[in-house]
Parts: C-alpha cells; sequence; structure tokens
C-alpha cells in the first residue's frame, strides 16, 4: 500500500481540529445560518469545509470541498441548499490525510424501501478504537469511502437496526471510545452527542424559537443566537419541531475537559464556563509575570495573534510597557499557492516582520501561548536580533508540551517536540533566548479557575484520563494498515 505523502509544513504550533453547527429551523435560511456560523469556527480547522440541509420527509443535500468556508460556498451554492435542518463541519485532519473524500459533513445511507436511512454527519474529536471498529464494519460487510474515524461512526448509526436514530445513537456511543462532539441529521430531526469525558466543546443556543448546536459561543453570535447551555458530557440531545429533547446515555465517567481549549484553540471572544477566554488568557500573562519576571526588560511584545492576550496581561502585571513589535501577515495562510524555492528562504518573513523602531536597542520580553517544535519560535528570536533587539526573553503563558495528543489535535511526536526530554535552560540555549519561562500547570488551572479532576491536560503532564489513550492509533492508521473497500 501506498504510504501517505509527507508534506512539507513550516507551522509550528499545534494544529487546529475541527468544528461543527447544526440547526433545525423550517423558517429559517438554514444554509446561510450554518455558513456564517462555519465562518465563525474557520479558526478550528482550515482544510475543508461543508454543509448538508435536509427537508423533513424530503431530500438530504451535502456539499463540501476541500478550502476554507469561503472558497467552498458561493451565493448561488447557498440558494441550491434549502430545507428545514442543516449541519456543517470545517476540518482539519486528525485521522485521515487532507483528501476530498475525508471532508465532511459525511453523508451515508443505509437499508432499502421503507427501512432505507439517510443521515449526515459531523465530528470533532479522535476515535482511539477507530482501526478496531473498522475491522469490524468491514467484517460485516460494511463499505467505506474515506479513512477518517468520522465516517466509521456514521456507517454504525446508518447501519443500526433501530428504527429510531435516537435509539441507534444511544447504542453506538458506548462503543466509541475517545473524543467525539457530534452533530447527525436525518430527515426529521438534528441530533449532538458528546464524548463521556467532554473532551470538546459542544454548545447549545437559540435562533429566535429554534435551537441550533455549535462548537463554540462564538458561532451563535455571529448568527443572532443565544447560548443556552453546554451539551452535557455522555449527553444526546436532539432538535426538532417540538423543540429539545434529551437524554444521558453515558453517566458517570469522569469528566476530563482539554484544558488547551482555554490556552489556544477556541476563540478568544467565545465563552468557556462563563468566562470570555480573552480575560481568561490575560490572566494567564498576569500569573505569568508573577511566577516568571524578567527584571532586565523594558519592553512586552506579543507574537501575534495568539500572544496578545497573555502578553498584555504580563504588561499589566509587570508595569512594562507593551508594543507590537512584530507585524502579522493575516492572509499567508488564505493562499494555495506555495511561495516557492526563490521567497522560500525568507522563510517565516512570509507571516511575520518585525519593527526595527520598535525593538531596536529594546531588551524584549516575547510572549505566546505555547511551544511545540520550537521551529517558529528559533526564527522569530532571530529576526528579532537581525532588527537590532539587545535582548529576548521568551515567556510562555502554557506549560511546555511534551506529550501527542490523542483527542482530536495533531500535535509532533515526543522526538519531535522540543521541550521532550530536555530542561528549560537546554530549551532557551536551542531557541536562542536570554531566558525561557512557562507558566507552571497549576497557574493556567488559577487562571481558569477550574479543577484540574475535570480537565484533560495529557500534553503537558503525560496523564491520559481515557483507558487505551497510549496504544491509540495515529493519525494515518487507517491509511496504513487497512485496504480501503469502496462503498
Amino acid at each position: 500500500m501506498t504510504p501517505p505523502p509527507t508534506v512539507s509544513d513550516p507551522r509550528e504550533g499545534p494544529r487546529d481540529e475541527c468544528g461543527v453547527f447544526g440547526v433545525y429551523g423550517p423558517e429559517h435560511d438554514v444554509s446561510r445560518l450554518a455558513y456564517f456560523a462555519l465562518y465563525a469556527l474557520q479558526h478550528r480547522g482550515q482544510e475543508s469545509a461543508g454543509i448538508a440541509v435536509a427537508d423533513d420527509g424530503g431530500s438530504m443535500i451535502t456539499q463540501r470541498s476541500l478550502g476554507l468556508v469561503s472558497q467552498v460556498f458561493k451565493e448561488h451554492d447557498l440558494r441550491a441548499l434549502q430545507g428545514d435542518m442543516a449541519i456543517g463541519h470545517v476540518r482539519y485532519s486528525t485521522t485521515g490525510s487532507n483528501e476530498w473524500e475525508n471532508s465532511q459533513p459525511v453523508h451515508r445511507s443505509a437499508g432499502a424501501g421503507g427501512n432505507r436511512r439517510e443521515i449526515a454527519l459531523a465530528h470533532n474529536g479522535n476515535l482511539i478504537n477507530a482501526v478496531e471498529l473498522h475491522a469490524a464494519l468491514r467484517a460485516d460487510g460494511v463499505g467505506f469511502s474515506s479513512t477518517s474515524d468520522s465516517e466509521i461512526i456514521a456507517a454504525l448509526l446508518a447501519t443500526h437496526p433501530s428504527d429510531d436514530l435516537h435509539d441507534a445513537i444511544a447504542d453506538v456511543v458506548p462503543r466509541l471510545h475517545g473524543a467525539f462532539s457530534t452533530v447527525v441529521m436525518d430527515h426529521d430531526r438534528v441530533y449532538a452527542f458528546r464524548d463521556p469525558a467532554g473532551v470538546r466543546p459542544l454548545v447549545l443556543g437559540r435562533v429566535g424559537d429554534r435551537y441550533c448546536v455549535a462548537s463554540e459561543t462564538c458561532a451563535l453570535d455571529i448568527i443572532g443566537g443565544e447560548y443556552l447551555r453546554d451539551v452535557l458530557p455522555g449527553e444526546l440531545v436532539s432538535l426538532g419541531p417540538d423543540g429539545i429533547r434529551s437524554r444521558l446515555v453515558v453517566e458517570d465517567a469522569r469528566e476530563a475537559f482539554c484544558l488547551f481549549e482555554y490556552i489556544y484553540f477556541a476563540r478568544p471572544d467565545s465563552r468557556m464556563r462563563g468566562r470570555a477566554l480573552q480575560a481568561v488568557r490575560g490572566r494567564m500573562g498576569e500569573i505569568l509575570a508573577r511566577e516568571a519576571p524578567a527584571p532586565t526588560a523594558d519592553l512586552v511584545i506579543p507574537v501575534p495573534d495568539s500572544g496578545v492576550p497573555a502578553a498584555r496581561g504580563f504588561a499589566r502585571a509587570s508595569g512594562l510597557p507593551q508594543d507590537d513589535g512584530l507585524i502579522k501577515n493575516r492572509y499567508v495562510a488564505r493562499t494555495f499557492i506555495q511561495p516557492g524555492q526563490e521567497l522560500r528562504r525568507h522563510g517565516l518573513r512570509l507571516k511575520f516582520n518585525p519593527l526595527p523602531e520598535i525593538v531596536g536597542g529594546r531588551r524584549l520580553v516575547v510572549v505566546d501561548d505555547s511551544i511545540v517544535r520550537g521551529n517558529t519560535t528559533r526564527q522569530i528570536i532571530q529576526m528579532l536580533r537581525d532588527a537590532g533587539a539587545g535582548e529576548v526573553h521568551m515567556r510562555i503563558s502554557a506549560p511546555p508540551i511534551q506529550h501527542p495528543c490523542h483527542y482530536g489535535i495533531d500535535m509532533s511526536s515526543r522526538e519531535e517536540m522540543v521541550a521532550h526530554g530536555k530542561t528549560v535552560e537546554e530549551v532557551a540555549r536551542e531557541l536562542g533566548a536570554d531566558s525561557l519561562a512557562y507558566l507552571s500547570l497549576e497557574g493556567v488551572y488559577e487562571a481558569v479557575g477550574a479543577e484540574r479532576g475535570r480537565h484533560c491536560d495529557a500534553c503537558f503532564s503525560g496523564e491520559y484520563p481515557l483507558e487505551g489513550s497510549e496504544e491509540a492509533n495515529d493519525k494515518f492508521a487507517l491509511e496504513r494498515t487497512l485496504p480501503l473497500v469502496r462503498a
């Protein structure tokens, strides 16, 4: 079998995961609501986007493609996607490669005649038992057209013998191990369910007199929706003509919400546990200044955009001035055109440009939210020195990342992580910084105002909350170990 292609990817940080949305609203332009909700969730995945719509008892149409939301959908597409309900998805691949077949929503049907079931499904997360489930389904004669774990969930539901999709979901959820915040739609209702640990976010909202679900509250804001509450870990909700139905399908599991959502993934204007993440990240910077001051520095600058809230907090707490010493080109990631050999040697200049008038002769505190491989951080430090910076003190508003995530975030392997097996001083020397300090794990929980026993911090601590995580399948497990069987 041909191995997955190796892609040269200069991006340093953890890769975004996925975002999902679902709405039941016969009186609304549901495809347009889905479009703008996905637009708000674009930060959670930039590889592909898709929307599926369905009529009550009528047709189901899915449109999906590689690219950003604004590239995949045009005005005429939304006009063609008419229905009573819709689900949508933006993707970064965490299981399966970045191919059209792996884009979502997944659209599947099974059965015949009056027993035929047609569904569309969108999923944020990662199943750690994907290979085992895939093999069991294939043994039963079920075919697949992709190598994503999302199609595995869709196949389990589409082929389930129950006449009621609600009951089918309740029966399938205990068989799924890992992280899954999922929306699924048939011709009657929109369903949403969350894994028993609640690893990935999923919120319930209202648009007029109808209801919707989304990965983050920012998606509700953009469509004029009202946040009602989080979908509970292990909960199944369904949206239909009678409003909301709710059922806990798995109870008493250990909650393990991803701590990195607060630090990095979710948009700063999203709210979690009633707090805007912009304020939480600013508090992380304040605590970082308390834990790891830089007494010889005279200016704080952020690595945009990820380090901006924490840099402001650090400056407030330390009494140092703050300015923008690095300017970010916010459109560089929006092109599919590769820079070519001549421009590639300029490296990070395509994304960041230092201002010598701001950083020249200054002793800098440079604040960012994370370091994984260290490639980008190393280049930023060198660019600042080339622009005349006298000293560069790196301050990171998260602990060192030393372990991979198995729950829907594409991180590097341990061996690629710059902090793995090294002291902070060794990492500082490797990056070329005058000093380096990370926010402690206790400091993160202080800023979040949450209990560690209800969160997952495995990428920092190595303590995985879900059984079987250390033996979990990697991103390309299905491509590498199983032949693709077309449905």
